[in-house]
Formats: C-alpha cells, sequence, structure tokens
C-alpha cells in the first residue's frame, strides 16, 4: 500500500467535454488543489487529463481551461464520430505515460476502456456524474456507460440514488464508492460589481431577484420554474421580483416561446452562459433548482457556500445535501404550484429566508476541496492495494509492451 512520501501515484483521466461543465469543473479543481497534497501528509499524485477534439468542432472551453490551470493534457484527434484511430492514439498515451490508475468520466470514455481491455492491464476508476436520457442519442449513450462500467475496478459516484441504480443494474455495492461535489468558500463580489449587474440587468434595487442557474435541458426543470413564475405573480401580482436564469441549451427557444405566451418576458431573464457566476449569487435573494434528476449539483453547493436561501426538488443527490425546512426548503418535481408557493414563503418570510440560508452555509462549510481531495487520494490508494493483492494470486498481465 503506498505509504506518505512512499512514490507518486500517476494518474490518466480521460474526459470529453468542450465546454467547462460540472465535471469539467471539479476534474480541474481536484488537480489544482490536490497539488498542495502531494506532500508528507500523503502519496504524491500526478494528474495528467487526455481530452478529445475536432477540428471541425467550435472553440474548446475545456481544453483552454486545462491549458490555463497548467495541467499536462493530451490531445486525442478526432475526423469523425467513430473515428478508429481514436483507440490507437489512446493506446499509445498509455504506453508512454505509463498511469499507475486510469480513471474516466463519460460514456465515451468508458466504452474506450472497456473495448481495449486496457483495465486488465491497469486499474481503472470510472466516475459516473449520472445519465441524460432526453432524446435516443442520449439512452443509447447511458446504455453503453453502463455495459463498460461493468468492467472497472472500481467506481466513483456522486449520491446514493445513483449508486442503488448501479447495483441494480448488477455492478456490486462494494465497487463503488461516493463522493458528494466539493464547493470553495464564496468570495462576496464588490458592491461595485454587484451594483453594476443590478444596473445591467434592469432590475432595481429594491426588487427581490429569484435566480436559477444550469444548463437549459429539460432534466433541470425549468419549464416548471416559468410556470410557477406564472402561478405566482396571478396570485400576487404586487409582488417586486425579477426571475434571472443563467445557463445556455437545447430548451432555450421552447423556453422564450413559453415566456412571451406567458406574458412573463419583462420579468424572467434569461443571461445566457456565463464565466463568472459569483455576481448573480450576490444579487439573489432565492436559489432555486428545479430540476428532475440530479447528482451531487455544483449549483447548490454554490448557494450554500454563498448563503443564498434555496428552493429545490427532492430528488437524487439533492435530498442527501439539504433537508426540508432546515437548510432549504424541498418540493417534488414536476410540481410548479409547489415550487411558487415554497418561492412565496421565501420572498415574503426573511427570517425564514435567512435562517435557511445560514445553516446551509454551515453545512457546505463541511464539503472543502481538501476534504474531496484526500478522500479520492485514499480511494486511489485502496484501489492499488486490491490490485496489488490480485497479482499476488494469479500472474500479473504485461503492463506496457515496449
Amino acid at each position: 500500500m503506498p505509504k506518505p512520501g512512499d512514490r507518486i501515484i500517476r494518474v490518466l483521466a480521460l474526459m470529453e467535454a468542450r465546454s467547462v461543465t460540472g465535471p469539467a469543473k471539479n476534474l480541474i479543481a481536484f488537480a489544482k488543489r490536490v497539488r498542495s497534497l502531494t506532500s508528507a501528509a500523503g502519496p504524491g499524485l500526478e494528474l495528467s487529463v487526455v481530452t478529445f477534439h475536432r477540428a471541425s468542432a467550435p472553440p474548446d472551453r475545456f481544453l483552454s481551461a486545462l491549458e490555463n490551470a497548467g495541467i499536462p493534457t493530451h490531445v486525442i484527434r478526432e475526423r469523425f464520430a467513430g473515428d478508429p484511430t481514436v483507440i490507437q492514439q489512446l493506446l499509445h498515451i498509455v504506453k508512454s505515460g505509463r498511469p499507475d490508475i486510469i480513471q474516466t468520466h463519460n460514456s465515451k470514455s468508458h466504452f474506450l476502456m472497456r473495448v481495449t481491455g486496457l483495465a486488465r492491464r491497469v486499474p481503472w476508476i470510472a466516475f459516473h456524474h449520472g445519465f441524460t436520457t432526453t432524446n435516443l442519442k442520449d439512452k443509447i449513450h447511458s446504455h453503453v456507460a453502463r455495459w463498460a462500467m461493468k468492467g472497472a475496478t472500481h467506481i466513483v459516484t456522486v449520491c446514493q440514488a445513483f449508486s442503488h441504480d448501479l447495483t441494480l443494474s448488477g455492478i456490486p455495492a462494494s465497487r463503488i464508492s461516493i463522493q458528494h461535489n466539493s464547493v470553495e468558500s464564496f468570495v462576496r463580489p464588490t458592491d461595485e460589481e454587484v451594483s453594476l449587474l443590478r444596473k445591467q440587468l434592469g432590475i432595481p434595487g429594491d426588487v427581490g431577484v429569484v435566480l436559477a442557474v444550469g444548463r437549459l435541458s429539460s432534466e433541470k426543470g425549468h419549464i416548471d420554474l416559468i410556470e410557477g413564475t406564472a402561478l405566482l405573480r396571478a396570485a400576487d401580482a404586487a409582488a417586486q421580483f425579477r426571475v434571472v436564469i443563467v445557463g445556455d441549451g437545447p430548451e432555450r427557444k421552447m423556453l422564450e416561446s413559453r415566456l412571451q405566451t406567458l406574458g412573463l418576458s419583462d420579468y424572467v431573464i434569461l443571461v445566457g452562459q456565463q464565466r463568472n457566476v459569483r455576481p448573480y449569487y450576490a444579487i439573489a435573494d432565492i436559489l432555486v433548482l428545479p430540476s428532475h434528476s440530479e447528482g451531487s449539483p455544483n449549483v447548490l453547493l454554490e448557494a450554500m457556500a454563498a448563503g443564498v436561501p434555496i428552493v429545490a426538488t427532492a430528488v437524487g443527490g439533492t435530498v442527501e445535501l439539504v433537508c426540508d425546512e432546515n437548510t432549504a426548503l424541498l418540493v417534488p418535481s414536476r410540481d410548479p404550484k409547489a415550487l411558487s408557493q415554497a418561492m412565496g414563503r421565501l420572498l415574503q418570510d426573511r427570517v425564514l429566508a435567512d435562517r435557511l440560508a445560514a445553516a446551509a452555509q454551515a453545512v457546505a462549510r463541511r464539503s472543502s476541496p481538501e476534504a474531496y481531495a484526500r478522500s479520492l487520494l485514499e480511494i486511489y490508494a485502496s484501489v492499488l492495494v486490491g490490485r496489488q493483492k490480485q497479482q499476488t494470486r494469479e500472474p500479473p498481465a504485461q503492463l506496457y509492451v515496449d
């Protein structure tokens, strides 16, 4: 078993992403955080990333973020979907880098690990962030990922609900670890930044702000937030608030059409994708997470750390992070009426809102990036110990062919 100062553990992480998605942001944060932990506190770790790129694709923000963070990166060039040269490129990267552990984060990388048989030679940790099944392509990717992950040495997922789903698919619970996401302490923007944002959005200082942050896709439930907003305005026409939705995605045109139909275009503002969301948390009186499914939502953790009162649907890992009437108001998913009533409560009852926010902020302080990084280091060490024990019972596979 690796002991403090024994040696460096080399981890190769495969992730296909073009933008800095939640999992991508977490991977970058972990890579930066672990640098400060590679001392006498534990075995050293070197993490490098493999990502995928097509020349015909738009600018790759994920690759730029990796470069800006100083994370060693290998780029697999794809000519088209299903390009068979991807396998040879991956095998070359593994052969030259000689990683101790390979970890994967998406259906494509899970699939590549399974079909190449690399897991027979290098311990493989599959990170499961949840499935999106909004169309046939998503469903096929999810099916492939479930099949592929059965070949992983170990699986790290983000909530109990996802772990249970994996065991139902035939993966033993002993091969699954649960790691909720971590969150940095909130650094409040300056008053000037906050004032400027309100001015840009056209929201006066005495008007409340209901914030939602997330990709505009059907499973995020933004349509329920819009319907709930209409119900809240109908119940109290004098209520002074605006809804600000940060994010972009395939549902945008449908949401804009529904806003126009309901006469809410002046009350709900779609601001698109934002690189810096901190000022939005700073102007928010409420954070609403109306999702139909969730794992360990970064948005929820960020709002908790920022001290923003929360209304959320009781789905997935959300109920493992916050408790109804204690750290948030939880409502059933796909229920605009319940959503509108909870929003109205927090807008009207500042004492309740402040109590929930303070309690949630205290919980968020326990979800530090340092604790998350140390926990993953323990998983890496445990997986390596398991592989060493396996090799003492059977002839070891030749790791690399020179």
